[in-house]
């Protein structure tokens, strides 16, 4: 990402005067207040144009697959925050959203980048197992993850995936990033010497950016989705506090392994 040069500050988003609040060219209270869906409403604030009904049942999809999944780090952290600052929902939502990176839900985005350079090969003339093997060998030979494949408990594929990619069959997507992904899934044991499975996190861009969603924008996905499921959790954390019972734990569990003073626990 470059540091612009502009001087002036320029958005084409949203402006508004004393009467009008206009949101992409359009009224926000004559034409998007309630004649548009969220979902409709986030993909005209991010291209800048209104989805097909295809790409609005894609997108619907993926954020519902990615909104909730249990007590992760990133909500354990949200959790803990707001049982010590209450008063701040917000801080406690940003705390669990920094917690998406390269591991917990940035994966889709970088699965999408490994897809759309085997793309790129495909389209110069490779033949797709091929340029999917020349990737993904690219990637190990510069010491990079292959993301999107494997789970720690769903060993066979992630019903994420089959569900995802049934959405995109019936809305009449280009597939052609779901077959690199099974393509890339196939070719699993011969790179990484394990059969390692689609997850979530690799049927997300096969299907988004099937349905023409920018792959720059696709970690904005799973932080959308998130932060969802992390304002019920807050919520839940109201009436059923487990932040210090979390933090308790940990505390528990731990093992200290670092040197002691002289005489440290004798008078214990």
């Amino acid at each position: 990402m470059k540091i612009g040069k502009a001087t002036v500050p320029r958005t084409s988003i949203c402006t508004s005067d004393e009467h009008t609040i206009v949101v992409r060219g359009h009224d926000l209270s004559k034409e998007l207040i309630g004649k548009v869906s969220f979902i409709e409403h986030f993909f005209l604030l991010l291209m800048g144009r209104m989805p097909t009904p295809a790409q609005t049942a894609v997108l619907n999809a993926t954020l519902v697959a990615i909104a909730e999944h249990g007590l992760v780090p990133s909500v354990q952290a949200a959790r803990m925050t707001f049982a010590a600052a209450p008063d701040a929902m917000q801080g406690a939502v940003a705390a669990g959203i920094l917690g998406c990176g390269s591991v917990v839900l940035g994966s889709s985005e970088t699965a999408g980048r490994m897809y759309a350079e085997i793309d790129a090969q495909v389209q110069s003339g490779v033949a797709l197992p091929a340029a999917a093997l020349a990737v993904m060998q690219g990637w190990r030979a510069a010491g990079k993850a292959i993301p999107g494949y494997g789970h720690p408990l769903h060993k066979e594929r992630d019903e994420r995936v089959g569900a995802l990619f049934d959405v995109a069959y019936q809305a009449g997507i280009d597939l052609r990033f779901i077959a690199i992904a099974e393509a890339a899934e196939a070719l699993m044991p011969e790179v990484l010497k394990k059969d390692l499975r689609l997850n979530v996190s690799g049927a997300i861009p096969a299907v988004l950016l099937g349905a023409g969603f920018p792959v720059q924008a696709l970690k904005g996905v799973p932080i959308l989705a998130r932060t969802a499921g992390l304002i019920a959790h807050m919520f839940e954390e109201i009436s059923t506090p487990i932040g210090f019972a979390l933090s308790y734990q940990a505390t528990r569990e731990m093992v200290y392994d670092g040197e002691l003073p002289a005489g440290f626990g004798a008078h214990q």
